[in-house]
């Protein structure tokens, strides 16, 4: 494995993300944030430590749940909460809000479609592998959900990437939560996809699929 150098790592640590995520829900609770809202929690060390092989001119993919992916990435914290809020001093615009979050200047981007990135960050990695040499390239890290591998956006892009060695790595973020139905639930007979190019890690979700845990009263909603 590579030695650490992502340099974004200094300003984070598990304390200050949950500090991060826990200023969200106060916003959402005060009716400020009028939006879907997802809030990452449970995987704060897990992340920091994935995160310091990432290097600032590696590519990051992330779903709907990103606000650590984006944070450790290097994305900058006050833009993302405009972004949340709706304002167009986010870092995008104002229009991406919780669920739809990119920064073009760090290589970063995120779909709310399970499994949507997959092939997105297959295309990208194919794209590095043809135009860099190979100590030169870039890296390709896409994170999902366990909820991933029951698409076939997911199955095929492994395949893709394992038939072509691409500069890729997928990140399965385990909470053994679709929504809310468990593996159990959604499988008669559970195994998971396994590769070389799949990295997991199991975590307990700290909040809601959606939201904050209770309702609160939207303030400013049409």
């Amino acid at each position: 494995m590579k030695s650490e150098t992502n340099p974004f790592l200094k300003n984070w640590s598990p304390d200050k993300l949950i500090e991060f995520e826990e200023n969200l829900v106060k916003l959402f609770e005060e009716g400020k944030i009028n939006a879907p809202l997802h809030l990452c929690g449970g995987n704060e060390r897990e992340l920091i430590d994935i995160f310091r092989y990432i290097e600032p001119k590696d590519w990051v993919f992330s779903t709907h749940r990103s606000h650590y992916h984006y944070l450790l990435k290097g994305g900058d914290p006050q833009k993302l909460i405009d972004e949340i809020l709706g304002l167009p001093t986010g870092c995008c615009k104002g229009v991406g809000r919780s669920m739809h979050i990119y920064d073009t200047s760090i290589n970063f981007y995120t779909s709310a479609i399970i499994a949507g990135v997959c092939p997105i960050a297959c295309g990208v990695a194919r794209a590095i592998q043809n135009s860099y040499k190979k100590e030169e390239a870039p890296h390709v890290y896409c994170f999902v959900g366990d909820g991933a591998e029951d698409e076939g956006h997911y199955a095929e892009s492994i395949r893709f990437a394992e038939s072509r060695h691409l500069p890729i790595t997928f990140i399965l973020e385990d909470n053994n939560l679709s929504i809310d139905s468990t593996k159990d639930m959604r499988w008669k007979e559970y195994k998971p996809i396994t590769s070389e190019y799949v990295i997991r890690y199991n975590y307990n979700r700290r909040y809601p699929h959606c939201g904050i845990g209770k309702h609160v009263e939207m303030v400013g909603v049409l």
